[in-house]
């Protein structure tokens, strides 16, 4: 191999690795930084309390919301012109959820999210996010969960129907 050849297969790697470096998502790069201050804007909890169930919602003008849990995002996006007036759905731009094992952001849209269980989050009963199908099999297994879902297949009668579970 030629030095000009040793040149060039190095810079292609050091490219391969810098796209990869650059082209993470925000649930990858960025750790949940919450402040004592950051409260849920559906229930008014401050969140910094439940690290372990933090989701967040970023829209396109830059701002973003924290929640105590995914049922809460869901009902803002259910109804973001009450919870955020001049905005909607339309505007958001990364919505992200905090894996119930891993404790890490992921994409809220790719999660597993399991209902029925009977783990209880800071609201009462929740829908718990998952980033792979085994994970949310094995918690469903455990914790006597009703059913794994989708984010596409949640729907407001779902989110209300935790909220009368009691």
């Amino acid at each position: 191999m030629t030095l000009s050849n040793i040149v060039k297969l190095n810079l292609w790697i050091l490219a391969l690795v810098l796209s990869f470096a650059f082209n993470s998502s925000r649930a990858e790069e960025q750790q949940i930084e919450i402040t004592k201050k950051d409260r849920c804007p559906v229930c008014g909890m401050f969140v910094y309390k439940y690290p372990k169930w933090v989701a967040q919602i970023y829209f396109k003008d830059g701002s973003a919301y924290f929640y105590d849990g995914a049922k809460d995002m869901f009902k803002h996006i259910f109804n973001t012109q009450k919870y955020t007036p001049g905005k909607t759905a339309e505007m958001m731009s990364e919505i992200l959820v905090s894996d119930y094992y891993e404790v890490e952001l992921i994409d809220a849209k790719s999660a597993f999210y399991v209902i029925g269980s009977d783990v209880l989050g800071p609201m009462g009963h929740e829908l718990l996010p998952f980033k792979d199908q085994e994970s949310a099999q094995e918690f469903l297994e455990d914790h006597k969960g009703k059913s794994i879902m989708r984010y596409q297949d949640v729907t407001p009668a779902i989110i209300e129907s935790l909220d009368r579970k009691g």
